[in-house]
């Protein structure tokens, strides 16, 4: 793209028409990514040490009851939580489409000899073992997916599950991702970072549908020296809490319980968590 494609952009777009995600999955996006996870001065990509150790220490406790489980972690990211459940007693299978948050994932556990085993897959397509007694997508990438894909994941959760087994969800709730879509433009600049290793400008704009509950968010990314635009985009389902219970119920799912977050935290959160067993 060219500064005049960026000028003659179509707006509003529709949610997903200009791409499904971020590219996670480019080898050089996903080691630029992997810096942003490692990261302690931030949650923008993966949570900060502390707190994860607090929500695998709930989960661990309140979800397990302590109990040594079969666990399935969707979109696992470099494997934080899945190496802290297992060195808990937990068998793990963490599943992302990141090369470089896999790789990771995997010389970490394999030198303590944990548990583990990661997949470098797209949880879309993938196919889940079963026998599970965890199947977690959390820090919300459930909302990320189009609603038939939301819907094709939940069917191989419930799969993947036993009988008795829980899934865990932490989606955003409704008015966050209205938020999101309504936010003003912004932009910034960067000596390089998460979009590009080279010296460039970031343009984010945001929209919110209405019609199909869901926000987009464009970025547009120019090289400092050529001056070449690259777009990225990134849409987002909301769901209403009555939502997030009548789709859960339709794939199976009974028990259902939404709470205000990880850690039972009741002040207002960007993400809550949805509970719910295959019974």
């Amino acid at each position: 793209m060219h500064l005049t494609d960026l000028i003659n952009r179509i707006s509003p777009p529709l949610p997903w028409a200009e791409g499904d995600n971020i590219p996670w999955n480019e080898p050089g996006f996903s080691k630029r990514m992997l810096t942003e996870h490692l990261s302690q001065a931030h949650d923008a990509a993966s949570r900060r040490n502390t707190i994860i150790d607090q929500h695998v220490d709930w989960i661990h406790n309140s979800l397990l009851a302590c109990s040594p489980t079969p666990i399935l972690d969707l979109c696992c990211g470099p494997g934080f939580y899945t190496s802290r459940l297992a060195h808990l007693g937990h068998t793990c299978i963490g599943i992302d489409y990141s090369p470089a948050s896999i790789e990771y994932a995997i010389s970490t556990t394999s030198d303590d000899q944990l548990a583990c085993n990661h997949i470098c897959q797209d949880i879309r397509q993938a196919e889940y073992p079963h026998g599970m007694g965890l199947v977690m997508l959390i820090y919300g990438e459930f909302n990320v997916f189009r609603p038939y894909e939301a819907a094709i994941i939940l069917d191989k959760a419930w799969r993947a599950l036993s009988p008795g087994g829980i899934l865990l969800l932490e989606p955003h709730p409704f008015p966050v991702v209205v938020r999101l879509g309504e936010a003003p433009p912004s932009w910034y600049s960067s000596p390089g970072g998460l979009f590009s290793e080279h010296a460039h400008i970031v343009m984010q704009e945001n929209f919110w549908d209405a019609g199909v509950h869901a926000s987009s968010m464009r970025y547009y990314v120019i090289d400092a020296v050529s001056g070449q635009v690259t777009r990225f985009a990134q849409s987002m389902q909301a769901y209403q809490d009555d939502e997030y219970r009548t789709l859960l119920t339709s794939y199976g799912f009974e028990d259902i319980q939404i709470l205000p977050g990880l850690l039972g935290d009741d002040s207002p959160q960007e993400l809550i968590a949805v509970v719910a067993r295959k019974l």
